[in-house]
């Protein structure tokens, strides 16, 4: 084991949850590697927020290629042989990046990860028993990395003067992967929540993508005192948003990752489909509801269970 490695890779290409709860483990491998050079291979979409957090002094995209593409095989092989890398940080942990190992020309990095033949190689079940940033702390620790703590986003700061905020605010996140609908509480329900928040006192604002577009509309239908912001804005934006936010409420999807990180007060909503154990997101103020059908899920329930950090009377007295 090489004392002081001065040549270092990290590896974590996605998705954005996963990424989000990699950082807090990238911080504390470049507080313990102050002086080495560091380099993140990542994919394009989280480029920027790899030259955000200031952690990589260079960022090298992987297009992910196939057994097929020779050509992209072929540089991707040359940049491993040219790196000149003492030590690998795999966060990935995943078929490909065990592929990457055998890319690596002899002799070997030292490899922190699950590959075959990784010099610190962690193949304890419990690396995937529980959340993967739990995971990350366990295999970092094999290569002496310890005091690891979830990343609070800090450096994720950015103008929102421009969107018209009343506060207090909450945040809903009512979208999630268009191809797991089962993770989405229905937008109705959503829009019948909005209704009794406005009514509390809170502005609802309306956070997802172009592909949550027709839920946050019945939602902004529902409740015209709701800000719509779909697909108006960046993660820079949402992570402040969290920050200035009395709370969040939303499913189980990449942004409430990011806001919970912040310490935003977050309810984050889980049916059977998926397990919070696993894939709630790390933050001081997250709790998690769940249901095994989230359409049995109550917007009085969601109330009940809802701490904002700002007060005004929660009212839960009309049923739906």
């Amino acid at each position: 084991m090489r004392n002081n490695p001065r040549h270092i890779l990290v590896i974590k290409l996605g998705a954005l949850g996963d990424f989000i709860q990699a950082l807090g483990p990238m911080a504390a491998i470049r507080d313990h590697h102050k002086d080495a050079k560091i380099t993140l291979l990542t994919t394009k979409p989280f480029e920027k927020f790899a030259i955000d957090c200031g952690y990589f002094d260079h960022i090298q995209i992987d297009t992910r290629p196939k057994l097929l593409q020779i050509g992209e095989l072929l540089k991707l092989k040359t940049f491993f042989k040219n790196g000149k890398f003492d030590r690998v940080y795999d966060l990935q942990n995943n078929d490909r990046t065990n592929f990457y190992f055998k890319l690596f020309p002899f002799p070997k990095p030292e490899w922190v990860g699950t590959a075959k033949g990784a010099s610190h190689r962690n193949i304890s079940p419990e690396r995937t028993a529980g959340h993967a940033f739990d995971g990350h702390v366990q295999t970092l620790g094999l290569a002496g990395i310890a005091g690891i703590k979830p990343d609070p986003l800090a450096w994720m700061e950015t103008d929102i003067s421009a969107f018209p905020l009343h506060k207090p605010f909450v945040l809903l996140v009512p979208g999630c992967a268009p191809e797991r609908p089962e993770k989405r509480w229905p937008a109705d329900k959503y829009g019948r929540l909005a209704v009794m928040l406005a009514q509390s006192g809170y502005q609802p604002v309306l956070i997802g993508t172009k592909s949550d577009k027709d839920a946050t509309s019945e939602i902004a239908k529902s409740c015209p005192e709701a800000l719509d912001l779909t697909a108006q804005t960046s993660l820079n934006q949402i992570a402040t948003l969290a920050r200035a936010a009395a709370g969040a409420i939303g499913n189980d999807t990449g942004p409430m990752h990011l806001i919970g990180a912040t310490g935003c007060p977050s309810l984050v909503l889980f049916s059977q489909h998926s397990n919070p154990v696993k894939h709630a997101p790390k933050g001081e103020n997250v709790n998690v509801l769940q249901r095994n059908n989230l359409k049995d899920l109550k917007s009085e329930e969601i109330l009940d269970a809802f701490t904002p950090r700002q007060t005004p009377q929660l009212k839960t007295a009309t049923k739906h």
